[in-house]
């Protein structure tokens, strides 16, 4: 596949990165594209690249703005679904900061992305690279009973069979996400749902996920989740792991008071699907960002 800006000058197709986000295993987690240097692609030329490639995102980079410099390493990154551009994106993050850290070693990266700007951090603890998004500011909202209801009517699940614990909400952390929270275990595992009726709402919504949710009931701190995110508007039924939805829920979870105000959340995503994946989530108190933690690992060719 050549990339062509216009049919004069030609430019090769650029290198493409693949890893995965919060695992270890390659074959675990949720798989990204990455492309650290895009300069000279168009919107066509990535949004190609990541139809190609049909992860649910890929990241491209090109040289961060000058005002981002002073904060770290710096870069405007943008995210493609196989179908559109998303504002952001938390487990191609993650991959970005992994690959760069190979690339230049850990430490601290700013990315400016469409959504505000994320800074990135990636240690390196037992031979495995970990990153840490800090998100944009966050907020929560109501989500209108009309829209729950069609929700619920796309995914085929009756209202009786919500956590009344964990009440339905839209949740925002760089992206748009409506939190709904299963009773049981088995209920989140049944998902088959009506694809082009769940993607018409969530367009007309702006969303770009659905974070399906179950608490685990033997955490005695009550944090540990199961999660599950369907993603029609990318073209893809489900997301392996959502960085992006952890970091919105754990905004949802501080402001509904489902957990402290500095707290520490373990989302397992990706165990349905045969790719099990690891999200922390880090509230601090007095600081309304969230941080979502993952390892990254580069996927062999």
């Amino acid at each position: 596949m050549r990339m062509s800006p216009s049919d004069d000058h030609p430019t090769p197709r650029p290198e493409v990165l693949r890893y995965t986000a919060f695992a270890t295993d390659p074959a675990g987690g949720n798989p990204a594209g990455v492309v650290l240097d895009a300069a000279g692609l168009g919107d066509a030329d990535m949004l190609a690249v990541a139809a190609e490639l049909g992860y649910s995102e890929s990241a491209f980079l090109t040289p961060g703005p000058a005002d981002l410099a002073a904060e770290g390493r710096a870069f405007t990154v943008r995210y493609f679904s196989p179908q559109a551009e998303v504002p952001f994106c938390g487990h191609a993050t993650v991959a970005t900061a992994v690959a760069l850290a190979e690339r230049d070693g850990p430490g601290d990266f700013v990315f400016a992305t469409r959504a505000g700007t994320v800074p990135v951090s990636v240690a390196k603890s037992g031979g495995t690279l970990r990153a840490t998004l800090t998100s944009v500011e966050p907020h929560v909202e109501e989500a209108a009973a009309a829209d729950l209801d069609e929700a619920l009517a796309a995914l085929g699940w009756r209202a009786d069979e919500l956590d009344p614990g964990l009440p339905p909400r839209i949740a925002f952390a760089g992206a748009r996400h409506l939190v709904l929270a299963a009773a049981t275990r088995a209920r989140l595992a049944d998902l088959s749902y009506d694809f082009d009726r769940l993607k018409a709402l969530m367009l007309r919504l702006d969303l770009v996920t659905v974070q399906l949710v179950w608490r685990d009931p033997e955490s005695t701190s009550g944090t540990v989740f199961h999660a599950r995110d369907p993603f029609p508007v990318g073209g893809v039924v489900e997301d392996p792991a959502t960085g992006a939805a952890a970091a919105a829920f754990g905004a949802y979870a501080r402001e509904l008071g489902l957990v402290p105000a500095a707290a520490e959340l373990t989302i397992h995503q990706g165990v349905d699907m045969g790719r099990p994946g690891v999200l922390t989530v880090t509230l601090r108190e007095g600081d309304a960002r969230v941080r979502v933690t993952g390892a990254g690992v580069r996927i062999p060719e």
